[in-house]
C-alpha cells in the first residue's frame, strides 16, 4: 500500500514539474515572439521612414505637389538665359524627337554662314515635301532674300524654306551648286558639328526641318543650349518675336503667321513677356515647344518635348511662371483684347 501511495505522490509531483516546465517554455516562446515582433516592426518603421524621406525628395525633384507637377511634357527644362543655370528639369537628358524645333539650329547656321540680304533662288527642293507637311508655299524659281527665307522657316515653319536654306548654305560652303540630296547630307553635318561645339552632345540631326527619322533626335537640355545660342543673334530674336510678317511675292502681299501662340496677343495662350521661339509637331515627337520670355531683368528659356496639343502651351507657361517666381519678378499685365 505504501509503495502504491508513494507512486501516486511521485507521479503527481512529476506532473506538476512537467506542467511548470511547459508553462515556462510557453512564456519564453511568447517573450521571444514579442521581442522578434518589436525588432521586425522597428525595421519596418525605419524602412517606411526612409521611403517617406525618399518620397519627399522625389516630390521636390519632380515638382509634384506644386504647379510643376502638372507639366505633361515627357521631357522639359527651364533655363535662365543669361546665366545658363538650369532652374528645373524633368528627363532633361532623355533622347527625344525635336520635330520642327530643329529649325532653331537651321536658322542659327544660316545666320552664321550666310548674308541675310543675299537673294536666294528657290530650287527643285521646294517640291520635295509631302502634301501634309508644313510649308511656306515656296515654288521653284522664286527669289527671296535669306532674311525672308528665315521668316518662312521660323514663322509658318516651312519645310520648303528649310530645304532651300540648306541647299543655299551648302553651296556657299562647298563653292558650287549642290543637289538637294547632297545639301541635306552636308548641312546635317554642319548641324551636328555646331551642336557639339555648343555642348549639345546628346543630339544628332539628319535633316534641316525635323521630319521624323529614328536617327534624328535631341534632348530638352540640348535644345535649351541651342536656343540660348540662337538668341544671341539680333535678327533671330527679331524674327521669332514677330506675330506675323508680310512679304510682297509676285506683286502680291502674303503674310507669314507665327505659330507660337505665346506671342499672339489675342490668343488665349498668350503669355505676357513672351519673346519666341519655335513650335514643332510630328506623330512620334508629339507637340513640342521651345519658348522664351523676358520680364524686367530676367530672361528664361523653356523647353517642352512630347506634350499634347493643348497642354504644350500650359506646360510652357507653367515653367515660365515658376522661373519668374524664383526671381520674384512682377508679371507684365496682359493687354486687353480689341473690341
Amino acid at each position: 500500500m505504501i509503495t502504491f501511495h508513494f507512486g501516486k505522490v511521485r507521479g503527481a509531483n512529476e506532473a506538476m514539474v512537467s506542467a511548470a516546465s511547459l508553462k515556462k517554455s510557453v512564456q519564453w516562446v511568447i517573450l521571444f515572439t514579442l521581442v522578434y515582433a518589436m525588432i521586425a516592426n522597428w525595421g519596418l518603421m525605419r524602412e517606411k521612414t526612409s521611403s517617406l524621406v525618399q518620397g519627399l525628395s522625389n516630390l521636390r525633384q519632380t515638382g509634384l505637389g506644386s504647379p510643376l507637377g502638372t507639366v505633361q511634357g515627357d521631357a522639359v527644362l527651364l533655363m535662365d538665359e543669361k546665366t545658363g543655370k538650369i532652374l528645373y528639369g524633368k528627363n532633361p537628358h532623355t533622347r527625344m524627337y525635336p520635330a520642327s524645333t530643329t529649325k532653331i539650329l537651321t536658322a542659327l547656321i544660316a545666320l552664321e554662314k550666310g548674308n541675310p540680304d543675299k537673294i536666294v533662288t528657290v530650287g527643285d527642293e521646294a517640291g520635295l515635301g509631302n502634301s501634309d507637311e508644313s510649308t511656306a508655299g515656296l515654288y521653284e524659281g522664286e527669289q527671296l532674300t535669306l532674311r525672308d527665307l528665315l521668316s518662312a522657316l521660323l514663322l509658318p515653319s516651312g519645310n520648303d524654306a528649310a530645304r532651300t536654306i540648306a541647299r543655299h548654305i551648302s553651296s556657299i560652303e562647298l563653292g558650287r551648286e549642290v543637289s538637294s540630296e547632297e545639301a541635306n547630307e552636308y548641312f546635317s553635318g554642319l548641324m551636328n558639328k555646331r551642336a557639339k561645339a555648343l555642348g549639345a552632345n546628346e543630339s544628332h540631326f539628319v535633316n534641316p526641318h525635323g521630319l521624323h527619322d529614328p536617327g534624328h533626335y535631341t534632348t530638352a537640355y540640348d535644345m535649351a543650349v541651342i536656343a540660348k545660342e540662337a538668341r544671341k543673334n539680333k535678327l533671330f530674336k527679331q524674327i521669332v518675336n514677330e506675330s506675323e510678317r508680310t512679304l510682297v511675292r509676285d506683286e502680291q502681299s502674303q503674310s507669314f503667321v507665327n505659330r507660337n501662340k505665346l506671342i499672339q496677343k489675342q490668343d488665349e495662350n498668350y503669355y505676357a513677356g513672351a519673346t519666341g521661339i519655335k513650335t514643332g509637331f510630328t506623330e512620334k515627337a508629339g507637340y513640342c515647344l521651345v519658348a522664351s520670355a523676358s520680364r524686367q531683368t530676367t530672361s528664361l528659356i523653356a523647353v517642352v518635348l512630347h506634350s499634347t496639343k493643348t497642354t504644350v502651351w500650359l506646360d510652357a507657361r507653367t515653367l515660365l511662371d515658376y522661373g519668374f517666381t524664383l526671381n520674384k519678378t512682377d508679371p507684365v499685365p496682359r493687354p486687353e483684347k480689341a473690341m
